[in-house]
């Protein structure tokens, strides 16, 4: 792993893999990022080692409490971020891959500005929310 941006996108793909399924092994990471298994592998030791993950006996990942609070932090970010892309008429495509890159980085103050924004300007319609641009 070169950086913490790295290991980030490592503990936001487990706990994804933790929504839609029971047991996250190194090969399900391989398949969601497409990444080698010696490149996997390696990031897995680097987080077990700062102590973000847990590795059993039978190669079942499970995040340790910093690592779901990291993961969940990123998450949240990602998700937040490429919602309002969407709302500001960025393409789907497009602002999940911005929000890849941009959760890495943004300032708490920033973020949390965004949230407040996107909170205080959205409506429901359909079960979509609208956000209301000067």
């Amino acid at each position: 792993m070169k950086n913490n941006e790295s290991g980030e996108m490592y503990l936001e793909t487990i706990l994804v893999l933790k929504e839609k399924q029971a047991r996250v092994r190194a090969i399900d990471i391989v398949h969601s990022t497409g990444y080698t298994k010696p490149s996997v592998s390696r990031a897995m030791g680097l987080l077990k080692q700062k102590g973000y993950i847990e590795v059993d006996d039978s190669g079942s990942i499970e995040l340790t409490d910093a690592g779901k609070l990291l993961a969940s932090k990123i998450l949240e970010r990602h998700r937040v971020i490429s919602d309002f892309l969407k709302q500001i008429g960025v393409s789907e495509d497009t602002a999940a891959d911005d929000a890849c890159k941009m959760e890495h980085i943004i300032s708490d103050e920033t973020f949390e500005r965004m949230k407040t924004y996107l909170t205080k300007n959205a409506t429901r319609r359909s079960g979509e929310m609208q956000i209301h641009l000067l």
